[in-house]
């Protein structure tokens, strides 16, 4: 068995569509800027970039599938067709003991747990009826494909060691503070 990634710390933050994770980790990222112990790790997705979707890195599919392949990743999945990846130079900021936090996936957290020495998941989530909303608010999906969403959404990953729940209902400043508190940032 290979050794651990560690000293520092891998955080995965995932959550439903809706639940405002992008932006509660831009809040973060903005609250701990200047902070050289913390790294925000920008992904790499198989899409086009697009201003109304997160702002990531770019590859092909072969690119994707190469990088897998070699192993020349800190983590990677797919979901929904795409190819996403955390790339490896994040690797070295957690040798070094920095806190990397990242937009992961439920997909990728056992990757991770058995990666890395210390591994904390970040659950954003609010109660379904204000999903439901925020998701019709986008104006993507009809209301009965957002209800069939959320009917399917696995809500609460399981068998996760430590996951932090945040429920994203009051304000933003609000839940910052309690994501800072719970990760001892």
């Amino acid at each position: 068995m290979t050794e651990k990634l560690g000293p520092g710390r891998m955080v995965l933050v995932v959550g439903p569509s809706g639940a405002g994770k992008d932006t509660l980790m831009a809040a973060l990222k903005t609250r701990l800027a200047g902070r050289t112990d913390v790294s925000f790790a920008r992904r790499a997705i198989t899409r086009a970039a697009d201003v109304e979707a997160e702002d990531h890195d770019t590859l092909s599919r072969a690119e994707f599938d190469q990088l897998r392949a070699a192993g020349k990743v800190a983590l990677c999945w797919e979901a929904h067709g795409l190819g996403y990846v955390i790339p490896q130079s994040y690797d070295q900021a957690i040798e070094a003991g920095e806190t990397v936090i990242a937009n992961g996936s439920r997909k990728v957290l056992t990757q991770a747990e058995d990666k890395y020495r210390n591994t904390s998941v970040l659950l954003i989530t609010a109660p379904v009826e204000v999903l439901a909303e925020r998701l019709a608010a986008r104006g993507r999906e009809s209301r009965q494909e957002i209800e069939d969403r959320l009917r399917r959404a696995d809500l609460e990953p399981e068998n996760v060691a430590n996951l932090i729940r945040i429920e994203n209902t009051g304000t933003v400043d609000d839940a910052v503070d309690r994501m800072i508190a719970a990760l001892g940032l």
